[in-house]
């Protein structure tokens, strides 16, 4: 908490610094946004939330931060307000710095957040309802309008090399870690390795913060490419459960195994979309393991099923779209 909090002085003090004031409109996320409001007081420029993680308390389900089972509607409920509250500990000292650096009046972080839900202040949160239904008890205000993508060139294609290894045999596994895993990648890749050949796959491996690599005429590694290219064209992916992989898997109709570290909300959501096995824990992943959930992914065709299903939902979805209106509606 302590590092954190120094972290979001400094956050805020640089948004302040680096703010022109000749802007017309603060998209904020749920980090800036505790910071970003007192911006918006003093400049007189509109903001709107640009969240990727639900953030309101709701019945629905617990907070993001906390475990991934309910806790029953008024639990649920209770540890979204908590989790408000310990947010609002953590930007105290610095939202009272940056008050004074910008000459407003004293107000701490809880009556900020209060007055902009009483005012129902727009908040966009850029996830798909096919994972995350938006929840009846949510304020007015809060809206859920679909993922938003990276962009991609029409004119993108896949690299020869890994079009010829998708082509030489049954559809592969992706398999990548993101930002988790830092130093760990000849465990990490001995684990992957292992549990593919186990199970008789062939494997894409992104190399990612673990640095996995490994070669072999049924293992390929990759390092960044396009999502939307490649998960059409493999049979599972193996992933962190970060918010955009998460997304990407069911959009592109193809089942997940979650590995999960800090963040059990989106596998949990994969897993109750039936788009996924049960989470792996990171700190319990075995080849073993790995290749058991990989084998049922590869048998039971529900988890296919399922994602496909939420494929169609998706397509339907224009996350940028709704979010061009809403800055056209606040800026103009």
């Amino acid at each position: 908490m302590r590092t954190a909090a120094e972290f979001v002085t400094e956050l805020g003090q640089g948004f302040a610094a680096a703010m022109d004031r000749g802007t017309d409109l603060l998209l904020l996320s749920t980090t800036t946004a505790p910071l970003g409001r007192h911006l918006a007081e003093a400049t007189g420029t509109p903001a709107i939330g640009a969240y990727v993680v639900p953030a309101a308390p709701t019945g629905d389900f617990p907070p993001v931060v906390a475990t991934a089972r309910s806790l029953g509607r008024l639990g649920n409920r209770t540890a979204g307000r908590l989790a408000l509250r310990m947010a609002d500990r953590l930007y105290t000292g610095a939202v009272a710095d940056l008050r004074r650096s910008l000459d407003l009046p004293p107000l701490t972080p809880r009556a900020m957040r209060r007055r902009q839900e009483q005012a129902n202040r727009p908040v966009l949160h850029g996830f798909s309802t096919a994972l995350v239904p938006r929840p009846a008890d949510w304020r007015p205000g809060l809206e859920v309008v679909g993922a938003w993508w990276p962009y991609v060139d029409e004119s993108r294609r896949l690299t020869a090399e890994l079009e010829d290894f998708l082509a030489a045999g049954a559809r592969p596994v992706f398999i990548g870690f993101g930002s988790m895993a830092a130093g760990q990648g000849e465990r990490m890749c001995d684990i992957a390795v292992r549990a593919l050949r186990r199970a008789g796959l062939r494997g894409i491996l992104q190399t990612g913060s673990a640095g996995l690599a490994a070669d072999g005429d049924d293992v390929l590694t990759v390092g960044d490419v396009p999502h939307a290219l490649l998960f059409p064209r493999v049979a599972a992916v193996v992933h962190h459960a970060g918010a955009g992989t998460a997304a990407a898997g069911p959009s592109a109709g193809v089942p997940a195994v979650p590995v999960t570290a800090d963040q059990p909300f989106w596998a949990g959501r994969l897993a109750a979309l039936g788009a996924a096995t049960d989470p792996i824990p990171f700190r319990s992943l075995t080849a073993e393991a790995l290749a058991d959930a990989l084998g049922r992914v590869a048998r039971q065709q529900s988890y296919s099923r399922a994602a496909v299903t939420a494929a169609q939902l998706m397509a339907a979805e224009d996350g940028a779209g709704a979010a061009v209106k809403a800055v056209e509606r606040s800026a103009g």
